[in-house]
């Protein structure tokens, strides 16, 4: 039996994170004191640094168990072949660090400016926010590819679910204790692969293509104003990256190797549209198999 249609193609790594994932659910079921211990409390992050770390493979209930557990499951298995597994990992590992930085320093401020204690003491954590980030992955692989019954395109996926938060968010009774990890594990996923990510192709960093700037997350009528905007946090915060990919990037002619371009981030997209449908054809072709193999067994013994 080939690897793709055995455990439906889920990779080992996502298996052992989806482990840790009910596990730690798991702990703080049975022993609710964890959670204090797990989970990211601004008040106790000083003493408790391991929250900005454990927080993001805690989840607090059951349903976001499951959806955390089943978008790993689903979005690991494009995700990593195309990736690697250890770019996986490090992707993981540094988005969910930095969305709970993030969090906590969100909570630090808001709590400084409405002097309200409950966003000091109440138990942040998830994996939502690393999930989120996912999505700005599929973006970047696969913008064009219809998802859905809807047929919304992947490129809009991680701004829909964005807005969509936003919105539950006015109706949610406590917004806290996810819509920040949604938006900044969106951001954070984006400076990921946008600036650090590993190209071994190129042995170049990040994806300079206009497809994958900041203000293709919204329309069109909304870019003349983002642009400059974006601009100038990527000048104050980018620098260095620019200064260190346009020096890997060209050869002692001056000339620009290959992949240090758009056109290379173009070809790494038709790359993983390419691997998402063979993906695809794979899962149909052993779904077909299987059918195939049980008539005949059932013919065979009808015989």
């Amino acid at each position: 039996m080939s690897t793709q249609g055995s455990g439906l193609g889920f990779t080992r790594l996502c298996k052992g994170l989806a482990v840790v994932l009910v596990g730690g659910y798991a702990v703080c079921q049975f022993f609710p004191p964890a959670l204090s211990y797990l989970a990211l409390i601004p008040a106790r992050t000083i003493p408790f640094a391991w929250n900005l770390i454990t927080a993001g493979y805690i989840e607090q209930s059951l349903l976001e168990v499951v959806v955390s557990v089943i978008g790993l499951l689903f979005i690991g298995r494009l995700l990593e072949p195309i990736w690697g597994s250890k770019e996986f990992f490090k992707f993981i590992l540094v988005v969910n660090f930095l969305t709970s930085v993030c969090i906590f320093i969100t909570a630090i401020a808001l709590y400084y400016i409405t002097r309200l204690e409950s966003f000091l003491y109440t138990p942040l954590s998830g994996f939502h926010g690393v999930l989120s980030g996912f999505l700005v992955g599929i973006k970047q692989i696969t913008p064009d590819q219809e998802l859905g019954v809807l047929k919304i395109k992947a490129k809009w996926i991680p701004s829909l679910v964005v807005l969509a938060s936003v919105v539950v968010s006015f109706l949610a009774p406590d917004p806290v204790t996810y819509l920040p990890n949604v938006i900044f594990g969106t951001y954070m996923g984006w400076i990921y692969l946008r600036y650090f990510q590993n190209r071994p192709e190129t042995h170049l960093r990040g994806d300079p293509s206009d497809e994958f700037s900041f203000s293709s997350f919204f329309p069109e009528f909304f870019r003349p104003v983002l642009d400059p905007v974006a601009t100038l946090f990527h000048r104050m915060f980018c620098r260095r990256s620019d200064v260190s990919s346009e020096a890997e990037g060209r050869s002692l002619g001056g000339t620009s190797l290959p992949g240090s371009d758009p056109i290379e981030a173009s070809r790494r997209r038709e790359r993983g549209a390419r691997a998402l449908e063979e993906r695809l054809a794979a899962e149909k072709a052993s779904r077909t198999g299987t059918s195939k193999e049980t008539a005949h067994t059932d013919a065979t013994e009808n015989v």
